[in-house]
């Protein structure tokens, strides 16, 4: 096996895997989310179903394409999770009286009663993170602005 060769100054090379903002956020990602899963588990939630009931705290009814649209889910991805949230019996899915083409998605009663169980999940995860709340969310504004760039760059590219 032939011995691999190393570029000795990581903070001068374009190519070290330390200075790529992909790699920070990929493990960034997983790693926080690693820290929400125990905190959701005993809701009966993956992460990916919490940011569903997120949306669906925040306003219901939801058309499927417009909580496709909030939670930037294509609509396959988002038909599974809606499908296990329904058979858990937090979400349900009816035709829209205005649109029989259209989805409308709502929290049943208990979807809605999980909310206050969900109340802790912020203190939770601020805790469990150690960091303070103001450096959160100036994160959170600094990732909002990259995702904004990204989608601009993603946009201005020739197809």
């Amino acid at each position: 096996m032939p011995e691999a060769s190393r570029i000795d100054d990581s903070s001068t090379d374009p190519l070290a895997l330390e200075r790529q903002v992909c790699f920070a956020l990929a493990v960034a990602s997983r790693t926080v989310i690693s820290v929400y899963r125990p905190v959701l588990e005993p809701m009966g939630l993956t992460h990916p179903q919490y940011l569903v009931m997120l949306a669906l705290w925040g306003e219901e009814p939801l058309s499927v394409t417009e909580l496709s649209r909030r939670l930037e889910l294509d609509p396959a991805t988002l038909s599974r999770l809606l499908r296990r949230l329904e058979a858990a019996d937090l979400v349900r899915r009816d035709r829209n009286p205005a649109d029989e083409r259209s989805l409308a998605v709502a929290l049943t009663s208990r979807g809605r009663d999980l909310r206050t169980q969900a109340l802790e999940v912020p203190g939770t995860i601020l805790q469990r993170l150690g960091m303070d709340l103001d450096e959160l969310m100036e994160l959170r504004d600094r990732l909002t602005e990259v995702i904004a760039a990204a989608k601009s760059a993603t946009v201005a590219q020739p197809a």
